[in-house]
């Protein structure tokens, strides 16, 4: 086992569920393989439903002292859990491209993205704000004051193993909530290092099993976690398949949801644009965790009058990627998560071409000795038509489609005709044609940058989409609302009993 796993705790075989400390599980083994070369990394012995109950019973109990804890003083537990992750970042970062397939640069980002998070909440953590409002009886005083929500369940996904866990689990922290994680059967070895580092913070402050883990199946864990009357919040990252099985359940028992689903993300490049920062961005966002990001540029929207160039420059400079071992910090771009991953892009390339599209690079899987493990494809450039049915579908690899238009109302249109709403960016020296694409009759999107491309968000601004990629904000702005209940006080210190509405009664 190489050193970077044993830094982090990792062990041959490891127990699949934390509550104050790990356990002894007693579900199936899960293996844990690494994309790169196929070969097992460590085996995780899952949670069963007698174990998720355990899982459960501890963390309900901390939620009694955790939420009469101050918000500051909670604040307080997660910036120490925030330096236990600078200390590991290197390791951890290694462990997420191991597991995962992200290339190294992109791995330690992660860990980075969990340190920002960190200190986010920690300032959150004394910004907890109500209102004072007016009434229209005297002597009274109305006022909105937020209260911690109860458990939060996370379910996480294997493209950001760690990031997304941190989205969620540090605004709940200081909200007051406890969490209860169920990671990617992708990923458990990220979910156990990084579970290690917090029940060590957590046992040191005194607050044990405020964040738990839990991996399993989903028949066993999922589907308890989502019919859980003692969970009052889910947040799930995946499929838009997975986010209307997470929305129905939920719905039945009144629960609130935070779904982050699909994304078909377009990059706009109009005829004035600085060409050289919209290729940058072309290729970061497509082929950057090898298109397997939400927010991954699927859709590459040019003006007619530079398509043909635009397009021989981004087909030279694919030409230029590196794919390989992502661990190996010359590659660009490393393998797809799993074979099946590999199948579903081939299936993609089917469709394109009985759908009239023309491959313009790539489109093939890689093999050989220099790509074991069958995981490994050629990032994809497609000249497309954007009624093709595949257009408008999210295939999680990279496959970029390249749309010709003419002018800013037919790119806004393309752009928006789709079933998808995450992530949209226009490149432009115009202040008119970027004014036109933020307002309210441009990206329908959640997130609509200019000459900033579509993937990479930064913490502090809320992250989420809309239409099917499901509505729900994380990571920043006031993003703490939802892991917390909103409560109207009016207190009444005027000696009589005056009725709103001016009701005389009796």
């Amino acid at each position: 086992m190489v050193d970077f796993l044993r830094e982090l705790g990792i062990e041959a075989e490891n127990f699949g569920a934390s509550a104050g400390g790990f356990f002894e599980t007693h579900g199936p083994i899960l293996e844990s393989r690494s994309p790169t070369d196929g070969h097992v990394i460590a085996k995780v012995k899952q949670a069963t439903a007698e174990d998720y109950e355990h899982v459960m019973k501890v963390g309900m109990a901390s939620f009694e002292k955790w939420r009469t804890t101050p918000a500051p003083r909670r604040g307080e537990v997660v910036r120490q859990i925030g330096h236990a992750l600078r200390a590991k970042k290197e390791a951890l970062g290694k462990l997420v491209s191991l597991e995962m397939g992200k290339i190294y640069v992109e791995g330690q980002g992660e860990v980075q993205e969990m340190i920002d998070m960190a200190d986010f909440a920690v300032g959150q953590s004394r910004q907890l704000y109500g209102l004072i409002m007016q009434s229209e009886r005297k002597f009274h005083r109305m006022s909105e004051t937020w209260h911690p929500l109860g458990m939060v369940g996370v379910i996480s996904a294997f493209n950001f193993p760690v990031a997304v866990w941190s989205w969620n689990t540090f605004l709940a922290a200081i909200c007051g909530d406890p969490v209860i994680w169920k990671p990617s059967s992708f990923t458990p070895l990220c979910a156990v290092a990084v579970q290690k580092l917090v029940d060590q913070v957590l046992a040191d402050n005194g607050f044990p099993a405020v964040m738990s883990l839990v991996i399993g199946p989903g028949s066993s864990v999922g589907q308890r976690m989502l019919d859980d009357r003692r969970i009052p919040m889910i947040s799930a990252t995946g499929s838009n398949q997975m986010g209307e099985r997470v929305a129905v359940a939920a719905a039945k028992r009144y629960a609130r949801t935070i779904l982050e689903l699909g994304g078909n993300n377009a990059l706009i490049v109009m005829n004035d644009a600085n060409q050289d920062m919209a290729l940058r961005s072309v290729l970061f966002g497509a082929i950057g965790t090898a298109g397997q990001r939400c927010t991954s540029t699927r859709r590459l929207l040019l003006e007619k009058s530079i398509e043909k160039g635009f397009v021989e420059r981004l087909v030279n400079a694919y030409k230029q990627i590196k794919i390989g071992d992502p661990l190996d910090p010359k590659n660009l771009m490393g393998p797809l998560v799993d074979k099946s991953a590999v199948s579903d892009m081939m299936t993609a390339i089917k469709a394109i071409k009985e759908q009239g599209g023309e491959i313009l690079y790539g489109g093939k899987e890689l093999t050989g000795p220099a790509y074991p493990g069958g995981c490994w494809v050629e990032p994809t450039i497609v000249r497309a038509r954007p009624d093709m049915p595949i257009v408008k579908q999210e295939t999680f690899a990279p496959v970029l489609y390249v749309i010709a238009f003419s002018g800013i109302e037919e790119a806004i249109r393309i752009q928006n005709d789709v079933p998808q709403g995450l992530s949209s960016c226009i490149y432009t020296e115009s202040m008119s044609h970027a004014e036109r694409f933020l307002s309210m009759v441009g990206s329908d999107c959640g997130i609509a940058n200019v000459n900033v491309g579509t993937s990479g968000a930064e913490i502090g601004g809320a992250f989420g989409g809309e239409k099917e990629t499901g509505g729900g904000r994380e990571a920043g702005s006031d993003s703490w609302k939802q892991y917390m209940r909103r409560q109207t006080q009016t207190i009444n210190w005027s000696g009589e009993l005056p009725l709103a509405q001016g009701i005389t009664f009796g």
